[in-house]
């Protein structure tokens, strides 16, 4: 086995025989890994790999032990079980004749229920009697492998995470004191050839270290503890070299362009398992992927769909995305450009190319800054409508309900343990169930520093790890962040004052808020790289102006009369003088934005309006006209006419 192949936890085992009777083994204990045998490369089990190593390493007898089934014999023979334990081990194609052959008076394997080549339970059998075999039951078997001098023995244990699901606590803990104490009085001997004396191994193989009882690791020296760890690019490239050639067009391609193409899959596959990489080449062989498009294998199973809505926007729409966006967000001409510049990118998918050809970062970030009601979360909406068609893939968090220092929890999910982990997170689950979204985490200033914590890996990677365990990816996502960071500042005595206003040009504005944001992220919170992620993607939106805000009451009033005439076939125009009063009274105070405007609008138009309707004859084929508009108190009111 050479080197480079062998993964480094399995090289320390060989190096510990001698001095360690037990290893502990946790992590990627489910993963594949690579070997190479008589000339070729294979990929194994875990359970496989070590039985191989350690036949190379001279031991006779290895067994494996699951909780639930009991034991069965990997290498060497039933018979060596038999002469160490005095037990016939139940998985054995030979199981009914074996039975047959036992002591005259034993119940047959029909009679107790049994299947050739199946385990019962715990069931084991004597030379003398059938027995039903628990924990401690199997702690004698295993206690006569690693007492054997015969031969070198060596015992797996696998599944042990899942010992609390199938024993009672008090059984568990007898069993590992006993595992425990016959550890500790293990000693190594030298028997047939060997040059060392070594130990009788065993393995216990865990998910989480955490899954044993601390006691029995503390200060252990007789067990060496093996984190087993994600294939590394050494052994990645190991499988991807070897695996590649499976996939249609490898022997086509250009060698040198060949070699490109492997490099990127082995940097593509690098938060993956090796049983991923395997998986992504049948998946190249299933829908017939070409090697030169790996990269495309790769994004599929990652992200679990075939459909890529940024490859579906049409050329035309591109191209006047400006215009679109600028008819739902007026007057924000900055924010407007920068929007169309990342879905340009993105249909080339150019995002974070700078930094890597595989760079797997979201397909844009924007950080939305400004007076409220300006058109923040408009854009966010109108990109998402520009994209997919309809705002369904918009995905909104408000961060003021993150404020609490454990509320990231609720984004990604809390961790094992603790209640409702196996649930996920809000944020985690979102993206997992609809990959190409847009996500819009809005006031981000209100969120706790802590919580801003997890959009590190998110801007850097494009993916973050959930409580569960499970890696999401956000590549063809666009985060926007917005905030109202600079607009008000608190006085030491905890007045709130307003640092920028409408009578201020934008250029003032623009520079000023800019200085709030690296001011809180810098100095107030502490988290300068976050803003250092963000780039030159932060857009300061001005406030609404004058003539700005014609056009959204112009907007705004064309939507109240056009669902009017849609839903009841109401025709309603209004009265030039009229349309002139409202305008005034409903942009005299643009201090709230575009929302003022509409709230005034729900006010001085919508409310009078549905109460002149109800108080007319107007039914469906009506045609009105708005003749006149009166404030009586605080009430406005209005008079409907028929259309001469």
């Amino acid at each position: 086995m050479k080197e480079e192949i062998s993964p480094k936890w399995s090289r320390e085992i060989s190096r510990f025989l001698t001095v360690r009777p037990q290893f502990l083994l946790h992590g990627n204990v489910y993963d594949i890994f690579p070997m190479e045998k008589n000339g070729f490369l294979t990929t194994l089990r875990l359970s496989d790999y070590l039985k191989e190593l350690m036949l190379s390493e001279g031991y006779e007898l290895i067994v494996e032990y699951e909780p639930v089934y009991g034991f069965t014999v990997l290498a060497g023979t039933q018979e060596k079980m038999m002469e160490v334990t005095g037990s016939v081990v139940m998985k054995d194609k030979n199981l009914q004749s074996k039975l047959e052959k036992a002591k005259q008076g034993l119940k047959t394997a029909a009679q107790m229920g049994m299947v050739p080549g199946v385990r019962l339970p715990y069931m084991m059998f004597t030379r003398d009697k059938p027995y039903q075999c628990g924990l401690g039951r199997s702690f004698e078997v295993m206690e006569k492998l690693i007492t054997c001098e015969k031969f070198y023995c060596c015992v797996m244990l696998r599944y042990l995470s899942r010992l609390s699901d199938i024993a009672p606590s008090a059984e568990i803990n007898e069993f590992y004191y006993r595992m425990f104490r016959l550890t500790q009085n293990a000693s190594p001997r030298l028997i047939g050839e060997a040059k060392f004396p070594r130990f009788n191994t065993s393995f216990l193989i865990l998910d989480k270290i955490n899954d044993i009882p601390p006691w029995y690791t503390i200060q252990n020296p007789k067990i060496k503890e093996l984190p087993l760890a994600k294939p590394d690019y050494a052994v990645r490239k190991t499988i991807v070299s070897a695996v590649s050639r499976n996939v249609p067009g490898y022997e086509g391609l250009d060698p040198a362009f060949r070699g490109e193409k492997i490099a990127a899959f082995i940097d593509l596959t690098g938060d993956l398992l090796s049983g991923e990489i395997v998986s992504i080449v049948n998946l190249a062989r299933k829908e017939d992927i070409k090697f030169s498009e790996i990269d495309e294998a790769v994004k599929r199973y990652k992200l679990g769909v075939e459909e890529n809505p940024w490859s579906k926007i049409s050329h035309e729409k591109i191209l006047n995305a400006e215009q679109h966006l600028s008819k739902r967000v007026v007057g924000q001409q900055e924010g407007v450009r920068k929007a169309s510049d990342i879905i340009k990118r993105a249909a080339f998918n150019l995002s974070g190319s700078q930094y890597s050809k595989l760079s797997s970062r979201p397909k844009g970030v924007l950080f939305l800054a400004g007076p409220t009601g300006v058109g923040k979360t408009e854009l966010a909406k109108a990109l998402t409508e520009l994209i997919f068609g309809s705002e369904t893939g918009y995905i909104r968090f408000d961060m003021s309900e993150f404020s609490g220092e454990h509320t990231d929890q609720r984004l990604i999910g809390a961790p094992p343990g603790y209640v409702g982990y196996d649930c996920g997170g809000e944020l985690t689950n979102a993206v997992r169930q609809n990959p190409f979204s847009v996500i819009l985490f809005d006031e981000i200033e209100k969120a706790h520093p802590k919580i801003l914590d997890i959009f590190l890996q998110l801007l850097d990677d494009g993916r973050l790890t959930s409580g569960r365990g499970e890696t999401v990816y956000f590549s063809e996502c666009l985060i926007i962040f917005t905030s109202n960071l600079g607009v008000y500042e608190t006085t030491p005595s905890g007045e709130k004052i307003q640092r920028v206003s409408s009578e201020m040009d934008y250029p003032q504005i623009d520079a000023g808020i800019r200085a709030a944001i690296g001011d809180y992220f810098k100095y107030r919170i502490g988290r300068p790289e976050i803003l250092n992620r963000i780039g030159e993607n932060v857009v300061v939106f001005d406030f609404i102006r004058r003539e700005m805000a014609q056009k959204i009451f112009t907007r705004m009033t064309g939507n109240v009369l056009s669902r009017l005439c849609e839903n009841f076939k109401i025709s309603i125009s209004i009265d030039p003088e009229v349309e002139k009063k409202l305008l005034s009274a409903c942009c005299e105070d643009l201090s709230m934005g575009g929302r003022g405007i509409g709230n005034h609008i729900e006010n001085v138009l919508v409310n009078p309006l549905s109460r002149a309707l109800f108080g007319s004859s107007a039914g469906p084929g009506s045609d009105l006209v708005m003749s006149s508009l009166q404030k009586t108190g605080k009430s406005w009111e209005i008079t409907l006419k028929q259309r001469s």
